[in-house]
């Protein structure tokens, strides 16, 4: 049984088996934080500042509806803590981890999909690779 658990999300339909899985692993009176990581886009001589701007509020709103939607899921009992930080996922988790003194790490085998997952690569594995301390990682059908 783990103490404090870092359950990152993207907002993916995986949410109930990763709620599922944290539910059985933590101890009673441990901590669940659900961290959501809003992707952040730069100006470019192709983009107007204020539509950059509009984008990166979005990808914010989306994280925070992500955590919200996430922490719904969890029984009333169980302590349950959001964050929403702007970064790059795999690195953002990793240090959120640190900062947060987190024990395990629960995250889906599978999220995004499709052309974004080919060209950015699997934020799961670059977390299961790099992360100091123990992950599970939660596969879905």
């Amino acid at each position: 049984m783990y103490k404090k658990i870092l359950l990152p999300t993207d907002g993916s339909g995986y949410a109930e088996q990763e709620v599922d899985r944290v539910s059985r692993l933590l101890c009673d009176g441990g901590e669940v934080i659900i961290l959501s990581v809003a992707g952040k886009i730069t100006s470019s001589a192709f983009q107007r500042k204020n539509k950059i701007k509009k984008v990166n509020e979005r990808l914010k709103r989306e994280a925070t509806e992500a955590v919200e939607h996430m922490k719904e899921m969890f029984d009333d009992s169980i302590n349950v803590k959001t964050l929403v930080k702007t970064g790059f996922p795999a690195e953002t988790i990793n240090q959120v981890a640190e900062e947060e003194d987190v024990e395990l790490i629960v995250i889906s085998a599978s999220g995004k999909s499709g052309l974004h997952k080919f060209l950015i690569g699997s934020v799961a594995e670059k977390v299961l690779k790099t992360a100091e301390i123990d992950v599970l990682l939660v596969h879905n059908n």
